[in-house]
This record gives structure tokens, C-alpha cells and sequence, in this order.
């Protein structure tokens, strides 16, 4: 398991080296880009990439341990199927919405970036 995460964490890393150097290289060839504007878009769309999927891996997680509780349930009880049924969906519905808020806020930091005016004059 460590070593899934090391590789995980590399290949984050290796992605965001590749998009700042790509992100330089258009930014260059357009010709009127700053390097400070660069890297800062740069990183912020490294960052709006890791919080969506940092909020994905973890709601992914997240829904199947509430369905595997869930069919556990079940299988104990079947005749309160219908009630676990309900509640199982009302907590995927809550668990889902924590990854389209991470999503806007990526989407945010992407297109509208509310702190471009400090780090780029």
C-alpha cells in the first residue's frame, strides 16, 4: 500500500512539472505571457486538478463503504430493505455533492481566479 501511494504522489508530481513546463512553452510561443502569470495558472490548475480528485478517491471511498453497509444490512434484515434502501441513497445523494463543491472550486480557481490580482501585478 505504500508503495501505491508513492507511485500516486509521483505521478501527481510529474503531471504538474509537465503542465507548468507545458504551460511555459505556450505561453512562449504566444509571446505575452509573464513567467509569473504562468506559473500561476500553471499551479492553480494543478491544484484545482488534485482537490477534485482528492475529493473523488475519497467520496468514491466513501460510497462504497455506505453500500457495502448497506447490503450488509439488507442481508440481515430484508424486510427493512425498503428503509435501508432510502437512507442509502439520501447519504449517496449528501456523499456526491462534497465532489461537485470540490469540482466548483476547481472550476473557480480555474476560470475565475479570485487571487490573480495578488500574485500577478
Amino acid at each position: 500500500m505504500k508503495k501505491f501511494r508513492f507511485v500516486v504522489l509521483m505521478a501527481i508530481f510529474v503531471m504538474g512539472l509537465v503542465g507548468v513546463a507545458m504551460a511555459s512553452e505556450a505561453a512562449g510561443a504566444a509571446g505575452k505571457a509573464t513567467n509569473e502569470s504562468v506559473s500561476f495558472f500553471a499551479f492553480s490548475v494543478l491544484a484545482a486538478a488534485l482537490g477534485v480528485g482528492l475529493a473523488a478517491l475519497g467520496c468514491g471511498i466513501g460510497q462504497g463503504m455506505a453500500t457495502a453497509k448497506a447490503a450488509e444490512g439488507v442481508a440481515r434484515q430484508p424486510e427493512a430493505a425498503g428503509k435501508i434502501q432510502g437512507v442509502l441513497i439520501l447519504g449517496l445523494a449528501i456523499i456526491e455533492s462534497l465532489t461537485i463543491y470540490a469540482l466548483v472550486v476547481g472550476l473557480i480557481l480555474i476560470f475565475a481566479n479570485p487571487f490573480k490580482d495578488l500574485f500577478i501585478g
